[in-house]
């Protein structure tokens, strides 16, 4: 059996920190499932209950154990109240790319803290990781993500049309990118 990835916890700033999933999250889980976009582009249940809450976070664990992500948890340094969470996901047949996907609760957005998460994220998977590459897709309305990722260092690339489901119905992404060859004034 391979060794689990290791899910660090890693300081974005004096308030906010990334770390991994921990049961103490379930209010986190409880409000993002209560969000009308939230549940359909993520595993995070449709209809909050204690048992969906808990198999969310432990499929967060899961794909720790099974080397298929690095889930974090975006959260207050001061509480530990988690306020989203941030994952990198390799790409299973090319080991230099990596996918990045984040959610902010509404209770914490409009703060800049996914911004500032995915440029730490960012960095720490380019210059640690030794990726070469990083994507991430947003839907063409979702005007504050595709903020976040500009933000964070992240290249427009372009619109794929029908590119995911999302509810069940087939939507257009546009992808952005982040190189290891990038300025380095688009990192943190």
């Amino acid at each position: 059996m391979q060794t689990p990835l290791h899910v660090p916890r890693i300081h974005v700033n004096d308030g906010l920190l990334l770390r991994p999933w921990h049961i103490g999250d379930l209010p986190l889980v409880r409000e993002a499932a209560g969000d009308a976009y939230i549940p359909l582009i993520t595993t995070v249940p449709s209809s909050y209950t204690h048992d969906e809450g808990v198999a969310f976070i432990s499929r967060q664990e899961e794909r720790a154990r099974s080397r298929t992500g690095y889930p974090f948890v975006m959260a207050e340094v001061a509480g530990d109240r988690g306020l989203g969470t941030i994952g990198l996901w390799p790409n299973a047949t090319d080991e230099g790319r990596a996918a990045v996907g984040y959610w902010v609760a509404g209770s914490a957005r409009g703060r800049g803290i996914a911004a500032a998460a995915l440029r730490t994220v960012s960095s720490w998977a380019l210059r640690d990781l030794g990726f070469e590459r990083l994507e991430l897709y947003v839907e063409p309305w979702n005007t504050a993500s595709r903020k976040t990722a500009a933000q964070a260092g992240f290249s427009y690339e372009g619109l794929h049309r029908g590119w995911q489901s999302v509810g069940g119905e087939r939507r257009d992404m546009m992808s952005y990118a982040r190189l290891a060859t990038d300025p380095a004034d688009t990192a943190d």
